[in-house]
This record gives structure tokens, C-alpha cells and sequence, in this order.
């Protein structure tokens, strides 16, 4: 092609593209003005990494981005089943049987109690947030505004990784349960591929569909979740108090003694393990911006769950204690093979039927 101008006749195609095309920031102007940046670069670093939100950003400028406002349709009442199923795990039926033998013997029951009066302290932190900043952002609202934006976003990746993580495991175990209580070993409701490795291998298609159920009734209904969560809290509830009448009623008082046998280093020892079975109450405060009115339904809301669960677990673990010693407690089934050994084989299927109730109220959590 010929050169531009001068007697030919053909021109050449000017180049579209500029340096500002490529370095719009002013830094790059000059040589200077990019000395003068990175000088700035510390001080760049330290405000990205210290700037805090504000109380009106959250609660009108954030929301303002939102298409659609958020429906306060829920009360006191919603908001404590919400609790108490996002609280009570199927886990309950492992840690108490495993703690009681291992570190604290019957007084499992006051580690329960340390645990619960530890979790209430946060619960009371997390209620002074969730009445101030009443967003649907949680903890991550509330540590944008008083710790910065940084740690913000380092707690909601954890935050995010535990919810996937969490939600995929509990969705398996969920197929484990279900087996139990039909009779059946998991990998029959698993299909399993020869040519993938066998830790890979075993695909779980009705934990698949359980999950994708549960999250499908959360995000199309933030009322029929809670009412789905409402009713299998109900279930679960019956299910525990069955678990407890029932160990009442097999009760043997000489499985309580010793109570202490590990003395008061094994109950807070207990009480550190057993403080994972609170997890979960700060699910509650997710669930401001949708609550009638978050200043008096907030604090009734998750103060009164973990009161009701604390009350739920201690006698739960009583009840354990009474129908067996605590040597003789199973760690992996302790409920299932105490009331074996009371010969209420048949008690099994109900407790599969809790644990598999607190696992799906757990994935529910999970999904919204």
C-alpha cells in the first residue's frame, strides 16, 4: 500500500486506536504523573482495604439498586421455627452420643448448657445488628459497616464456600438417611461409574433433586419456605420430644451415675465441640428485610430459638444418658442402637425420620 499523500493514489489506513485507549487513568499520562501514583500506592491500599459502608448505604442506597423491594411478610413466630430448624441439625444425633462418651458422661447435659449461654452472647451481638441494619445482607452488612469492605468480602467467600460446601455434603447425607429409614443401603439409591475414580464415582441423583426442590421453593417463595420450614420443624420437634419421652420412659437412673466422670475439664471440653450444634442462628438476621417489623420480631425471633433449642438439647442428651451408660454409647447411631438395646429396635425409623427432617431444613438454609 501506498504511503499517505505525496503522488500516489492510494492512502493508507490510519491506526483507530489511541493511548488512551490503552491507559485512560490519568497515572499515565506522563512519566511524572506516574511517579506521583505509585508513590500513592500505600495510601491507595490502606483506604481500599480500611473503607467502611454507612448505615444509609445499606439501608436505602443498597436496597435503591434493587428492582423489586424485598415483601415483609413474616412475624416473631416464622422467624423462631426458622430458627430452631436452622439451628437443630441432624448433627445432634452424632456429637451428643460421641461428647458423652468421650469427654463429659452424663454431665453432657451441662456442656450443653455452656453452649448454649456462649451462643446466646453472639445472639445478642447479632440482634443489636439485625435491629439497626435490617437488610437482608446479614453479617456481611453488618461488617462492611463496622470493619470495612475487606473483611466483608473475606467473610462472605468463607461465608459462600460453607453454604455450597455444607449444602452438597448434607444433600448426600440426605440419600443415607433415606436408605435407613426405607430399608436400604445408600449406594442403592446411587449410580455408580466403574470407569471414574471410586472416591468420584458414586453420582447421587436424589440428593441432586432434594436440593434443587428445596432452593427452588426458596427463591419462588420467601412465605411457602418458611411455612415448608415451619411444618418439618414441627415434624422434627415431635420427632425429638418422641426421643426424649421414650428415653424417659426406658430411663435407668444408675446410668447417671457417675454424672461427672470427667470432671469440669471434660464438660467445657464437651462445651467447645458441642457449640457447632448452635450453628446456624445467624440465618435469622438474613431475614430482616423481610420481616414485618425487625425491631421487635428480630430479637423475639432468634433470642427465643436458642432459648427453645438449648431447652431441646438438654434434655435430648438427658434422655440418652438415662436409657444407656455412657460407656456403652455408640458414637456413629447412639439413639438407634440405645433403644436396641431397650429392645425398641422399631424407634430407629423415627429418628432417621429427625435426622433426615434436620438435614432437609439445613439445605433450606443453605439455598437461600
Amino acid at each position: 500500500m501506498e504511503p499517505e499523500g505525496g503522488g500516489g493514489g492510494g492512502r493508507r489506513r490510519g491506526c483507530t486506536f489511541q493511548k488512551n485507549d490503552f491507559f485512560p487513568e490519568k497515572s499515565f499520562k506522563s512519566w511524572g504523573s506516574y511517579g506521583r501514583a505509585l508513590s500513592e500506592t500505600p495510601w491507595r491500599l490502606k483506604n481500599r482495604v480500611m473503607t467502611r459502608s454507612r448505615d444509609k448505604t445499606e439501608l436505602v442506597e443498597m436496597k435503591g439498586r434493587s428492582s423489586n423491594e424485598m415483601k415483609k411478610t413474616l412475624n416473631s413466630w416464622d422467624l423462631i421455627w426458622f430458627g430452631i430448624g436452622a439451628v437443630i441439625g441432624s448433627g445432634i444425633f452424632v456429637i451428643t452420643g460421641l461428647e458423652a462418651r468421650d469427654a463429659a458422661g452424663p454431665a453432657v447435659v451441662l456442656s450443653y448448657v455452656v453452649s448454649g449461654v456462649s451462643a446466646l452472647l453472639s445472639v445478642f451481638c447479632y440482634t443489636e445488628f439485625a435491629v439497626e441494619i435490617p437488610v437482608a445482607g446479614g453479617s456481611f452488612a453488618y461488617l462492611r459497616v463496622e470493619l470495612g469492605d475487606f473483611v466483608a468480602f473475606i467473610a462472605a467467600g468463607n461465608i459462600l464456600l460453607e453454604y455450597i460446601i455444607g449444602g452438597a455434603a448434607i444433600s448426600r447425607s440426605w440419600t443415607s438417611y433415606l436408605a435407613t429409614l426405607c430399608n436400604h443401603q445408600p449406594e442403592d439409591f446411587r449410580i455408580i461409574v466403574h470407569s471414574m475414580d471410586p472416591n468420584y464415582g458414586h453420582l447421587d441423583p436424589i440428593a441432586v433433586i432434594a436440593l434443587a426442590a428445596i432452593a427452588t421453593l426458596a427463591i419462588f417463595s420467601t412465605k411457602g419456605s418458611s411455612l415448608f420450614n415451619k411444618i418439618a420443624t414441627i415434624i422434627h420437634c415431635l420427632v425429638i420430644i418422641f426421643i426424649i419421652v421414650a428415653g424417659f420412659i426406658k430411663a435407668n437412673p444408675q446410668n447417671l451415675t457417675p454424672f461427672a466422670p470427667f470432671g469440669a475439664h471434660g464438660i467445657f471440653k464437651a462445651s467447645a465441640v458441642l457449640f457447632f450444634a448452635y450453628l446456624g442462628f445467624d440465618a435469622v438476621s438474613t431475614m430482616a428485610e423481610e420481616t414485618k417489623n425487625p425491631g421487635r420480631d428480630i430479637p423475639i425471633g432468634i433470642v427465643g430459638s436458642m432459648v427453645i433449642t438449648t431447652l431441646i438439647y438438654c434434655l435430648l442428651s438427658l434422655a440418652l444418658c438415662l436409657v444407656q451408660s455412657y460407656k456403652d454409647i455408640d458414637v456413629d447411631a447412639p439413639f438407634s442402637v440405645a433403644f436396641n438395646t431397650v429392645e425398641w429396635g422399631w424407634a430407629k425409623y423415627i429418628v432417621s425420620l429427625g435426622a433426615l427432617k434436620g438435614m432437609t431444613s439445613v439445605v433450606g438454609d443453605y439455598s437461600r
